[in-house]
């Protein structure tokens, strides 16, 4: 795949500078599978003083909680949620270190200000597709939180999930960009 830039977590600074609205990444390495009731307790557990269950400097959470996992498989369907959901505990947590984030949807103006403050990306991933999202992924570990169900936090060893930077740490917005060019301005 000739267009896309392979990258591995965790991620850098550096890195996120190096990634612009629109390009198009094979993501591989450890990332961290957490919807929204995960959050809330993330967030709590912060507002408490207490430490997080992983370490989430240069960390990459993935907005998703996979179906079962059929008999045979590492994992079940696998693909995005709808990222506003997480918008309150997004600019939290990447004060603590998170460097990228996956899910569909746009982002609020918040969590967009703190992606340049903190060097953060926000990378989209196909929706619909989620037992072919579920190929890429080699391994899987509860991590925290086993009483949510699918929405424990799990770590995932992926290898080449393709996603498309949707904002950048220059404030870029992929999804704004194509509604400019759509209305031929």
């Amino acid at each position: 795949m000739q267009n896309y830039r392979s990258i591995k977590t965790p991620l850098t600074d550096e890195l996120c500078e190096s990634l612009h609205a629109g390009d198009m990444v094979l993501l591989s390495g450890k990332v961290f599978a957490a919807r929204d009731a995960a959050h809330r307790r993330l967030q709590e557990t912060l507002q408490r003083g207490e430490a997080l269950p992983f370490d989430i400097r240069g960390a990459v959470i993935f907005y998703a909680g996979p179906s079962p996992t059929r008999p045979g498989r590492i994992i079940g369907s696998i693909g995005p949620t709808t990222s506003y959901r997480m918008d309150p505990f997004a600019p939290l947590l990447m004060e603590q270190g998170m460097k990228g984030m996956i899910g569909k949807g746009k982002r609020s103006a918040e969590v967009v200000a703190a992606m340049e403050r903190h060097k953060a990306v926000y990378f989209g991933a196909i929706g619909g597709i989620a037992a072919l999202t579920a190929r890429c992924v080699r391994s899987v570990e509860l991590v925290a939180y086993a009483d949510l169900g699918p929405e424990a936090i799990l770590m995932l060893e992926l290898v080449d999930l393709p996603v498309v930077v949707v904002n950048d740490t220059q404030g870029r917005d992929l999804y704004g960009e194509a509604l400019k060019h759509g209305k031929g301005e």
